[in-house]
Formats: C-alpha cells, structure tokens, sequence
C-alpha cells in the first residue's frame, strides 16, 4: 500500500483529520531524522514506515473509546501505537501515558509530545509501580501470559488491546483465562496474517 493510499485510508475510514495528518507527517520527519542516530525502529522498515508503524497503530482507533480517561501503552517503543493515538484523539479528558523502559526512547517520545503538543506523558518501567487505566494497548510487547498477569492486578473494569501476529488464537487457546475476561479477535488491515485480540475485563 503505498503512502497516498494510506493517508486517504487514515482520513476516509479511520476518521483521522488534516490537522492529525500534519501531526503524523511531522512525527514521520522527526523519527526517521532520529533514527539514523538511534535504532528506534529497524532500519529496514523506513521506507515501510507509513505502512507498517504508522497505520498498523492508527487502525487501532476502531476499538478505543476516547471518552475513557486513560490509555496506556505498554512497552511504547517509539511510540507505537500509543503516540499515534494520542494525535488522533480530541477528548481533553482523555490522556495517553507510554511505559518504555530504554532511556533513549523515553528521551524520543517525550521530544516529539513536546514538539506536537501531544496530551501525553512518559513513564519508566512497567514494574516499578502499580500501574491502572481504562484501556490498555501493546505492540511488539511481551507474550499474552505476561500482559494479563499485569492487567490481573487492577481491581477495575478495563479493556486490553494486542496487536498480534497469525498465531493469537493459539497463545489464546494456551492461557488459563477468568470468568471475568471475554475476547474477540478481529483482522488488521495492514496484514492478512496479523490480529488485533481485544479483550474485555469486567
């Protein structure tokens, strides 16, 4: 898919705006700029960004509901998808905070919610202290197992949002899941073989 057909994806069936398209194009700038100092995201990804970062993370507004107040994004890298949803969203109550724990990431992502004026806010390790919100989202994070047993500790409803490769159903199948966890997995856009699982806590 090339660069024109994504953008016209973002705005015609992801509801993205102009102005979160010159967020985006901006964001694009800064991290392949960044990248030639620091491994942000692989190198041979670069031409590939639009398609495989930016609207691989973009596709995930679909399932969020911005009325909530807040998103984390586990293991935010540079920041996908949590940066790309923080561009997209206009809720001023809802706010998006990004757990990566390399310090040159960290330095990155609160760069670029600096420089876009993103409602958003970095944090360092997920481990270091409890962690609560109303929607969780990872990509390239750790396996199933470990993500639930993060999401086990909050004691209030909550939504969990994976991007995933061809095997979710079996990493599904593999785990011991509550009475109090539903799923549903749905296809991404960006790759006939990958899914999105979405799970929901009650």
């Amino acid at each position: 898919m090339q660069q024109l057909q994504i953008i016209n994806t973002l705005i015609n069936d992801l509801k993205f705006s102009r102005i979160d398209l010159k967020k985006l194009k901006k964001f694009v700038e800064i991290l392949l700029t960044e990248n030639k100092k620091h491994n942000l995201i692989a190198k041979s990804t670069e031409n590939s960004v639009w398609h495989r970062h930016i609207l691989d993370s973009a596709q995930m507004v679909k399932f969020i509901n911005f009325k909530a107040s807040l998103l984390v994004d586990l293991g935010s890298g540079a920041g996908f998808p949590g940066l790309i949803l923080a561009m997209f969203n206009k809720n001023p109550d809802f706010h998006v905070k990004l757990y990566e724990k390399s310090p040159v990431k960290r330095e990155f992502l609160k760069k670029v919610i600096r420089l876009l004026n993103l409602k958003a806010e970095v944090d360092n390790n997920i481990y270091d202290k409890p962690i609560s919100a109303d929607i969780f989202v990872c990509r390239a994070f750790k396996k199933l197992e470990e993500i639930l047993k993060i999401s086990r500790e909050i004691k209030k409803p909550h939504k969990i949002l994976i991007l995933k490769g061809k095997n979710a159903q079996e990493e599904i199948n593999r785990l011991s899941l509550d009475s109090n966890y539903s799923y549903k997995i749905e296809k991404s856009i960006t790759d006939i073989d990958s899914k999105i699982i979405i799970f929901e806590v009650i």
